[in-house]
């Protein structure tokens, strides 16, 4: 199984806290898109026959393109690869943008999933994350979509924020399971560098992230939506049976896929690539014909941080048996002899050769798999 992630990097504003790559600006999105299919025509062999079974179209926001140009790129993925029985094709999108009409022009592409950037439904947070939607666009997006027969909705929630009190993210989870949303992707706020979040701080116009208050929140969300029957099957991913991100989760099990467009990753099982971070260069070079990739091979010690790192952020944990087979086998002996202590602490749990993080060990699951990691 293999999928194609399609990176379209426009939005109407930026989000403060918001490092991925995207544009305010609209003018080059023409030229972008025939750039998208160039490139598909391009890397045509990436996958060497195997079937794609997920699209996902990420951004930016993918939302903004309009149903035609959404099934122009389709179409031209069907043309250049083997494309048979899609389990999964996912939008992301801003409430603001799914109005009825909108909707309604996207039942007739191929898109079956849609990841709905709510964010909060309160105005406050919103503000001071400087989204564009508001409250009432997040609760009405997400029912028109319901009405008009998208069932398969993720929504994305953010905690730790300093306008969310912890009677609000109560609040906040509590609509969300109302709304029979049956898959939730919720994110604690993180400052990364070179963000407007980040130089707000710098400058003491807006308060930094509190991590005692972030914990709590995290701890809130594990026991609320597991009590209402959600697994909580990757650190920030939480579903109803049967309603797990395929995309996604194809990414944690290590599985190939190939990114389309400016910014974009790809992976196929033993090297990953990039693509230029700037629209015009991308542009520039795919209509030329030239691909404008970096790439790096992985090392065995890599691909086993890799397994390392994706297993334990996962319900499945890491299988040793498998790490047995994949890698040295003092490696393993190695990893379990580091993980002791946490087995001990209860943060992670030791079950049938298997490695898990406990509630108690996801809330600090950075230092364990930082600690984990097979150095040099």
């Amino acid at each position: 199984m293999a999928g194609i992630y399609i990176h379209i990097p426009f939005c109407k504003q930026a989000c403060h806290y918001c490092n991925f790559h995207f544009t305010t600006s609209l003018l080059y999105k023409s030229d972008y898109l025939k750039a998208l299919i160039a490139e598909m025509k391009l890397q045509k062999d990436f996958f060497q026959g195997e079937k794609i079974e997920t699209i996902y179209f990420g951004g930016g926001s993918p939302s903004l393109l309009e149903a035609d140009e959404i099934k122009i790129l389709t179409e031209h993925i069907h043309n250049n690869f083997y494309v048979d029985n899609l389990l999964e094709v996912t939008l992301e999108a801003n409430p603001d943008d799914l109005t009825t009409q909108k909707i309604k022009a996207l039942k007739t592409t191929a898109i079956n999933r849609f990841s709905i950037g709510v964010q909060s439904f309160f105005d406050e947070d919103l503000i001071w994350m400087n989204r564009v939607h508001n409250s009432s666009q997040a609760d009405s997006a997400i029912k028109t979509a319901q009405d008009a027969g998208f069932e398969n909705i993720t929504i994305d929630l953010i905690y730790g924020t300093p306008t969310l009190t912890d009677l609000n993210w109560k609040k906040n989870l509590a609509k969300a399971i109302d709304l029979k949303v049956p898959h939730i992707s919720a994110y604690g706020l993180t400052v990364e560098e070179k963000t407007p979040l980040h130089k707000l701080i710098a400058k003491h116009q807006k308060e930094n992230v509190d991590e005692i208050k972030l914990e709590s929140q995290m701890m809130q969300l594990m026991e609320t939506l597991m009590n209402k029957g959600f697994e909580h099957y990757e650190i920030s991913n939480f579903a109803k049976p049967n309603h797990h991100a395929i995309h996604n989760t194809n990414y944690w099990k290590g599985k190939k896929y190939l990114g389309l467009g400016a910014s974009a990753h790809s992976y196929n099982g033993n090297e990953r690539s990039w693509n230029v971070s700037n629209n015009n260069q991308y542009i520039e070079a795919i209509l030329k014909g030239e691909l404008i990739a970096e790439k790096e091979v992985l090392t065995t010690q890599e691909k086993f941080n890799e397994w390392l790192m994706t297993g334990l952020r996962t319900q499945w944990g890491c299988d040793l048996q498998e790490g047995e087979q994949k890698f040295e086998l003092n490696w393993i002996k190695q990893l379990l002899q580091e993980a002791t202590p946490y087995i001990e602490q209860k943060k992670i749990k030791f079950d049938n050769k298997k490695l898990t993080l406990t509630n108690k060990g996801k809330l600090i699951a950075d230092k364990i798999i930082s600690d984990l990691m097979m150095v040099k």
